[in-house]
C-alpha cells in the first residue's frame, strides 16, 4: 500500500510531464499504425500530395485537438462574446497571454507526429520522389533512368536498389526528424527555464499553492454536489406540492463570473485561486491592484478547468 502511495504522489507531483509523454506515445504509436496498415504511396504524380497529406493532416487534427481538450481554452472563451464583457487592451492582453502557452502545449502532439514521421521516413520517400525539386537532388548521377522512375521507387524495391535513391531520401528524413527533436527539445526547456525564472513566488510557495488548489477543489466539489441536491429536492418537493417555495440562496450569475474568469496574480495580494480572490476582496467587488498573468501559474487555471474541459 506504501509503494502504491508513493506512485501515486510521484505520478501526481509529475502529472504534467508524464502527459506530455503519454501524448507521445500515443501519437508515435497511431503514426505506427498508420504507416503500417493505412498508408499505401500510389507510386505516381500524387507522391507529394498524398505523402504531405498524411505528414501536415493528421498533426493539424491533433492540433485542434490539443485545443478543444485544454480546459484553459473553454475557461478563457467561455461566455466572452456576450454583450456584457466588453473588449479592452487588457483583456485582449490576457488573452493572448494565456493563448501563447495554450498553443505551445497543443503543439506537443503535433510535433510528435512530424518527427515521428520523419524518423520512419516513409512518409517523407512517398512526398519526395514527387518532387522536382528532390529530383533535381537525387538524380545527379543518372539522370535519365532516375527521372523516369523516381516516382516509383516507393513501391519497387529492385528499383530503389538500382538507383540508390530511396536509402537517400530515408536519410534525408532522419536527419529532418532528429533536427527537429533537439530543435523542439531545446526550445521547451529554454521556455520552461525562462517561465519559472520569471516566476513570482518561490519553489515552496508554488508547492504549498498545488496542495491548496487540489484541497480547494476536492472541497469545492463536495459543497457544489451537496448544494445541487438540495436546490434539486427543494424544486421537485415544490413542484408537487401546492405553496410557495422557501428563498433558496445561491450564488448569482455575475458571482460565478467572477470566479470564471484566467487566474491573474497580483503583487500586492496574496491569492490562491479565483475563489480565494473572490471571498477575500469583499466578494469580489474590490481589488487593489493590477492583475498580471504568469505562465508558470497556469496551473491554476488548469486545476480548476480540468472538470469543465470539452
Amino acid at each position: 500500500m506504501e509503494k502504491l502511495r508513493t506512485a501515486m504522489d510521484f505520478c501526481i507531483r509529475h502529472q504534467k510531464i508524464l502527459g506530455y509523454s503519454i501524448v507521445s506515445l500515443l501519437t508515435a504509436a497511431s503514426e505506427y499504425i498508420f504507416s503500417s496498415v493505412v498508408f499505401k504511396c500510389p507510386c505516381n504524380s500524387w507522391n507529394t500530395l498524398y505523402g504531405c497529406a498524411f505528414i501536415i493532416a493528421p498533426a493539424f487534427v491533433l492540433f485542434l485537438l490539443g485545443y478543444m481538450t485544454n480546459a484553459r481554452v473553454w475557461l478563457l472563451v467561455t461566455g466572452r462574446c456576450s454583450p456584457k464583457n466588453q473588449c479592452s487592451c487588457d483583456s485582449c492582453g490576457n488573452f493572448l497571454k494565456v493563448l501563447v502557452p495554450v498553443t505551445a502545449s497543443a503543439l506537443v502532439a503535433p510535433f510528435t507526429w512530424i518527427a515521428v514521421a520523419l524518423l520512419s521516413a516513409s512518409f517523407y520517400a512517398c512526398a519526395a520522389s514527387g518532387s522536382s525539386f528532390i529530383r533535381k537532388l537525387v538524380c545527379r548521377d543518372f539522370k535519365e533512368y532516375c527521372n523516369a522512375s523516381l516516382e516509383k521507387i516507393p513501391c519497387d524495391e529492385e528499383l530503389s536498389k538500382k538507383i540508390g535513391a530511396f536509402h537517400s531520401l530515408q536519410a534525408q528524413s532522419q536527419m529532418v526528424g532528429w533536427l527537429l527533436i533537439a530543435i523542439i527539445m531545446t526550445a521547451a526547456l529554454i521556455s520552461t527555464c525562462f517561465s519559472y525564472c520569471c516566476s513570482p513566488v518561490s519553489h515552496f510557495q508554488l508547492k504549498f499553492w498545488k496542495i491548496y488548489l487540489k484541497k480547494e477543489r476536492e472541497v469545492f466539489e463536495i459543497k457544489a454536489k451537496d448544494h445541487a441536491a438540495k436546490l434539486a429536492e427543494r424544486n421537485v418537493h415544490f413542484f408537487f406540492e401546492p405553496a410557495d417555495p422557501a428563498p433558496f440562496c445561491t450564488p448569482s450569475n455575475e458571482d460565478w463570473q467572477k470566479i470564471s474568469f484566467p487566474y491573474g496574480f497580483n503583487t500586492e495580494e496574496q491569492h490562491y485561486s479565483m475563489i480565494h480572490k473572490y471571498v477575500n476582496t469583499n466578494r469580489g467587488k474590490t481589488s487593489s491592484g493590477r492583475d498580471q498573468i504568469h505562465s508558470v501559474l497556469a496551473f491554476v487555471d488548469e486545476a480548476h478547468g480540468s472538470e469543465s474541459g470539452f
